[in-house]
């Protein structure tokens, strides 16, 4: 099967960190189980500079290295890979944070997982003519089986793969979103995610 995974929030725990990072550098509390909207700046209540800000410090080599594993996930990838599944990441970071969420991955022992950036977000900062870099029509061209993602930002991409098996890594910040339909189902870890997968595709 082809395989498409989002980075943050799926394989690592990226908001976990930020909320950390928000506290410490500006003043704002809001623990991990009270960010309940994806824009950071609703959930954070933050101004467009502080916002800024923080995603440029949280996107840093050095932090993005230091980012701790969502449990189970490289396990459940290596497992797949080595049942000969097709493993994409396809993150919203931008371009220049390539190389540390590739080194991030190889040490976790996913250098056989493919890494794309794709801006889901229309953010700054993405390379173009890239052989990392995706357009939306590139990725659009592309074929998967499931998605494991955890934004209900990114769910309207998805529309384009109308046969695809959508699951939700369950978060805060989705926990309300309303699921656009039937492929889509809630998870709460990679063990039931893992479990699914072997599962046939109804």
């Amino acid at each position: 099967m082809n395989i498409y995974v989002d980075f943050d929030d799926c394989l690592c725990e990226t908001a976990r960190y930020l909320s950390m990072l928000a506290k410490e550098l500006l003043a704002k509390d809001v623990p991990y189980e009270r960010i309940k909207y994806f824009d950071l700046r609703k959930s954070f209540s933050l101004d467009e500079e502080e916002y800024r800000f923080l995603m440029n410090e949280g996107h840093k080599k050095e932090a993005l290295l230091s980012y701790e594993e969502t449990e189970n996930a490289s396990k459940t990838l290596i497992s797949w890979l080595d049942t000969g599944h097709d493993v994409s990441v396809i993150t919203g970071r931008p371009g220049d944070t390539y190389e540390a969420s590739r080194l991030w991955l190889d040490r976790h022992d996913l250098s056989r997982a493919k890494l794309y950036c794709l801006n889901k977000y229309d953010r700054e900062g993405f390379y173009k003519d890239r052989s990392f870099s995706l357009s939306l029509s590139d990725f659009y061209n592309m074929d998967f089986d499931i998605a494991i993602e955890d934004s209900p930002e990114a769910f309207r991409f998805f529309d384009h793969f109308p046969n695809i098996k959508v699951m939700v890594f369950e978060r805060p910040w989705n926990i309300d979103a309303t699921l656009p339909g039937s492929n889509f189902k809630r998870y709460k870890s990679w063990e039931e995610i893992k479990k699914a997968v072997s599962e046939p595709i109804i």
